[in-house]
């Protein structure tokens, strides 16, 4: 009745990678954000936020929608709520980053942030699952709805964890790939959920956009998307060199501080 992978393993591994390869690149701006200053700071995790909420957690989902299918029915998709679930997903990964980088990853800030990171993540996941129209009533499991929100609420919570400790490549490949299996996990909890009746014939959905109008600009905009911010990412100085640079410039400012204080007692006996 419900068919998951009517595409084969080509949906369910594309949306995986595509998940591993946003959190790899929001977790490379969020190293970036604990030691940029300033504004900087801020627009470094507004692209964290971008990478894993928008590419790492949207994309995945929307991709693994493509292999989802009901045996007599033709899927369409309600455009407002397929674009708000993203912008949810960003926004609650944006305040999960937020409050990690204010608070520390202490016991209450990772509760605090993973749970409502989690909740977001779990609720954008049910908003994309309502913009979905398959001509039928779609109902879900209670027991395997809380199942998955309790995996988004963990998974939430390891990610913020990894965003506040990598500080290389190989941490971060290895957090990145941790963390997609884990959004790839909740998402077929979720999917795992549904509930459809019996549908003796074809029954066509009202409104929206059919799969393949939403799959050509998802392609287009995904690549595009992760195209700029890779060379964002590429060209911009590493977080240990911004460190460095921060270091620095606390030292000259030091050294300026240490002649300014030397200087002015020789004026001062010099008036006297």
């Amino acid at each position: 009745m419900i068919d998951h992978f009517a595409l084969g393993w080509v949906t369910p591994i594309l949306s995986f990678l595509l998940s591993c390869a946003g959190c790899a690149v929001g977790l490379t701006c969020a190293a970036r954000a604990r030691v940029a200053r300033g504004w900087a700071s801020t627009a470094w995790l507004a692209l964290g936020a971008i990478s894993i909420g928008g590419t790492g957690i949207w994309v995945m989902h929307f991709v693994a929608m493509l292999g989802f299918h009901v045996r007599g029915t033709e899927a369409r998709f309600n455009v407002t709520l397929t674009i708000a679930s993203g912008l949810l997903a960003i926004l609650v990964v944006g305040l999960g980053l937020f409050i990690v980088r204010r608070a520390g990853v202490g016991v209450l800030a990772l509760l605090g942030g993973g749970t409502i990171t989690g909740l977001g993540i779990a609720a954008m996941h049910y908003l994309g699952m309502r913009a979905l129209h398959v001509g039928v009533a779609i109902n879900y499991d209670a027991v395997t709805v809380a199942m998955s929100v309790l995996v988004a609420v963990l998974a939430a919570t390891a990610g913020l964890w990894l965003s506040a400790k990598v500080r290389n490549l190989a941490a971060g490949a290895g957090a990145a790939l941790i963390m997609g299996i884990a959004v790839s996990g909740m998402h077929y909890t979720g999917m795992s959920a549904m509930r459809v009746d019996e549908v003796a014939s074809v029954v066509p959905a009202d409104g929206g956009i059919g799969v393949g109008a939403l799959l050509g600009p998802l392609i287009i905009g995904v690549t595009i998307s992760t195209i700029l911010l890779l060379l964002v990412v590429g060209l911009a100085p590493s977080a240990k060199e911004m460190e460095a640079q921060a270091k620095f410039e606390g030292w000259q400012d030091r050294q300026d501080e240490i002649q300014r204080e030397d200087v002015f007692p020789q004026r001062r006996s010099q008036l006297l």
